[in-house]
């Protein structure tokens, strides 16, 4: 049986999202524990990870042009190729991990996994067949175009970016971005009323950590009585209670939820989604041919999440509390003609198989290519 190490990092959660997906896949295409998955940088020191994380996520809701800054002095100047030595500590995890779960292949979701990997072969580590899954959309690090045996990209418009950058065409793969599998299953299934026969509006409002503005936005959503309103608070218990006491004067149906794994049933159910452009959320909103008001974009990379909707009239930037409302009257106005129109060019974007995709090809792969070590 074939084996697929699966490397990604909790810097964001689209890199974690992608791996969950693509590894529940490649279990269900070679059988349970084809795949594995691991954060090397959580292994190798939790509370030094722990502290970045933190620090990252501070630094681009607190210090958005700060972390522009950043993002864009480390895209230029290369500086994770320059010093991989850097990561020694992530190194010497790797090494034990490969030896310890000894794969045919390497997926990494998170782009300097594959720098480290590269190191490791040139010093007398395992050469694996090794593929980039990338989870960014148009605005691309260039980390992304490390060499690799392969770069699955969520969309025709990521392609072009990374073509542009050199990469070779026949080793760029257009396969969406790795979603659950529920999107497929229940593709056709569960849908949002039909607003063309009256149906009420249902608006999911999405919070995550840190969003600019999300209270004041969830209290005029709640006051919109002729909406049915979902919110997803997080672990945010003291805005659950809050929110919990406007949604219980209203007429129509409100639900309040903490922390919960059904965002994608909540997305196909919904007609449009409130929430900041992550990589996880944008791309299982754009599968669940939910679109998106976008009510934050961290500088970076998810300005190519928004402009990926943007290009295609797929959804709205709405960076203001007021904004957000007045982009769904909008929407929901005229029986849900400019809803429509969002929802009809979702469509071409949505790759709802991409995991299977993947899991398929590098499995593929990993049979017909021999392991070699370098001395």
């Amino acid at each position: 049986m074939s084996k697929i190490l699966i490397l990604t990092a909790s810097f964001g959660e689209g890199h974690n999202a992608a791996a969950r997906a693509l590894a529940a896949a490649a279990d269900r295409a070679g059988g349970p524990g084809t795949a594995c998955v691991a954060d090397i940088f959580d292994l190798a020191a939790p509370r030094y990870n722990n502290l970045v994380r933190r620090s990252y996520l501070a630094l681009i809701n607190r210090a958005p042009r700060l972390w522009i800054k950043f993002y864009r002095w480390s895209d230029e100047s290369r500086i994770a190729e320059r010093q991989v030595r850097f990561f020694f500590r992530e190194m010497r995890v790797l090494r034990a991990l490969l030896a310890r779960e000894k794969p045919d292949a390497v997926c990494c979701t998170f782009p300097v996994c594959t720098l480290l990997l590269a190191h490791l072969a040139r010093h007398g580590g395992p050469k694996l067949p090794c593929y980039n899954v990338v989870t960014d959309s148009i605005s691309i690090h260039s980390l992304w175009c490390a060499p690799c045996d392969g770069w699955f990209v969520p969309n025709e418009d990521s392609a072009a970016v990374m073509l542009r950058a050199g990469l070779p065409p026949a080793r760029v793969h257009v396969s969406g971005f790795p979603v659950p599998a529920f999107f497929t299953e229940q593709s056709g299934v569960l849908t949002p009323p039909d607003l063309a026969f009256g149906g009420a509006p249902r608006v999911l409002h999405i919070i995550n950590s840190g969003t600019r503005g999300a209270a004041e936005t969830a209290q005029r959503l709640l006051a919109e009585e002729n909406w049915d309103v979902t919110c997803a608070v997080g672990r945010n218990e003291r805005l659950k209670r809050q929110l919990e006491t406007l949604a219980a004067g209203r007429r129509r149906p409100a639900t309040i939820l903490g922390w919960t794994q059904e965002v994608p049933r909540l997305l196909m159910t919904h007609h449009v989604v409130v929430s900041k452009a992550g990589g996880a959320t944008t791309q299982e909103a754009i599968n669940a041919l939910c679109p998106m008001v976008v009510s934050q974009v961290v500088p970076g990379q998810e300005e190519g999440n928004y402009e990926l909707l943007r290009r295609h009239g797929a959804g709205v930037h709405a960076p203001t509390p007021e904004a957000v409302i007045a982009a769904l009257h909008q929407a929901f106005a005229d029986r849900g003609r400019v809803w429509r129109e969002w929802r009809a060019a979702l469509a071409p974007l949505a790759h709802p198989s991409a995991a299977r995709d993947i899991a398929e090809h590098v499995l593929a792969a990993s049979t017909t290519r021999p392991v070699a070590v370098l001395a």
